[in-house]
């Protein structure tokens, strides 16, 4: 309950107005002060003899009862204010949309005509665009000369996120096998209940290896009925690529870009997707933003907000205060009027 009270931003009140009674805190302290000071008092000569003498410890400590009075005053309105705490739930209702990311690593995607290179500028906007589909199930594939399921789909997009952050060139045997990265990522969709399945798929490179073919690959995505985005990662022409030099160090070096455009476009138009072309950062930014914009699912927030009373703790201390200060008012501070 004491962390409920401190926590201001969820914290309200359900009958303010009777903060307004504070204002009369003010007149009761004056009230008790000018009661106090009309006390009988008695006329004396001089107050020579009296000097020395120094008041009680019950005169000194005396104001204590109007200060009890007064915290009593003041937890009985906060009381008759109703604190309350609020905690909100949120449950999402939503068409879904199934999407699986189906990110090329090979050496290839390493060169640098995409900033810092093309694998970690595809990380980067493939990361955003996950944090704009908070309704939809995500999943991850990684392939180069092979396939493999990096985070099979899921609403938990903090593990999506993580399993893509850690991805890196070089993690499977080298080479472009396209079909096996479509296909992995279809299957993966392959026992989906949603209403769309969509695969977007990235490469920099044609394919050249896999035990898949790409055209078996595309079939498959037609009759499981998953929409395929194909992007087409590279500039036009040629592309700086770090070279390993054998005394150490690293030596950029121009290398030619090959896109097999014709078949990611074919892969595209066939399955009902699109094919785009990233030549840099902010075409790549733009292509993932499109796709967002074409996959939009319909999705219904419902928002719960449940109440609990915090008034009690200051009812007791109203209670507790205006009772040790009337005993105290009746006991140890009595006086004779």
């Amino acid at each position: 309950m004491i962390k409920a009270l401190m926590d201001g931003e969820h914290l309200a009140f359900a009958q303010p107005w009777f903060f307004l009674l504070l204002i009369l805190l003010p007149l009761l302290i004056w009230w008790d002060v000018r009661k106090s000071a009309s006390r009988p008092a008695f006329r004396m000569t001089t107050l020579s003899g009296l000097k020395q003498l120094k008041p009680s410890w019950k005169v000194r400590m005396r104001p204590v009862l109007i200060v009890l009075r007064s915290l009593a005053f003041t937890g009985l309105v906060i009381a008759l204010a109703r604190p309350q705490s609020s905690n909100t739930t949120e449950s999402i209702e939503s068409d879904g949309i199934d999407i699986v990311l189906s990110l090329d690593v090979s050496g290839s995607m390493l060169a640098e005509d995409l900033k810092p290179n093309r694998i970690d500028a595809a990380k980067a906007v493939a990361a955003r665009f996950i944090d704009k589909r908070p309704g939809d199930r995500i999943g991850l594939v990684i392939f180069s000369g092979e396939s493999f399921t990096q985070c099979p789909i899921t609403i938990d997009h903090s593990v999506v996120k993580s399993q893509l952050d850690g991805v890196e060139s070089g993690m499977l045997a080298d080479g472009t096998a396209i079909g096996m990265g479509l296909a992995t990522a279809v299957d993966r969709l392959r026992n989906s209940k949603a209403k769309s399945k969509v695969v977007i798929l990235l490469t920099d490179g044609v394919n050249n290896t896999g035990l898949i073919d790409p055209n078996t690959a595309l079939e498959i995505a037609k009759a499981l009925k998953v929409r395929v985005y194909c992007i087409g990662v590279g500039t036009r022409g040629e592309a700086p690529y770090p070279v390993p030099l054998p005394g150490g160090g690293v030596q950029k070096q121009m290398v030619p870009v090959e896109i097999d455009e014709a078949l990611l476009r074919t892969i595209a138009t066939q399955t009902g997707g699109k094919y785009f072309r990233a030549t840099n950062n902010a075409s790549l930014t733009g292509i993932y933003d499109e796709i967002d914009q074409m996959e939009k699912s319909k999705a219904q927030v419902n928002s719960f907000k449940h109440f609990t009373d915090l008034f009690f703790p200051f009812a007791v201390l109203a209670l507790v205060c205006l009772a040790l200060e009337l005993i105290l008012r009746y006991t140890v501070f009595r006086s004779i009027t």
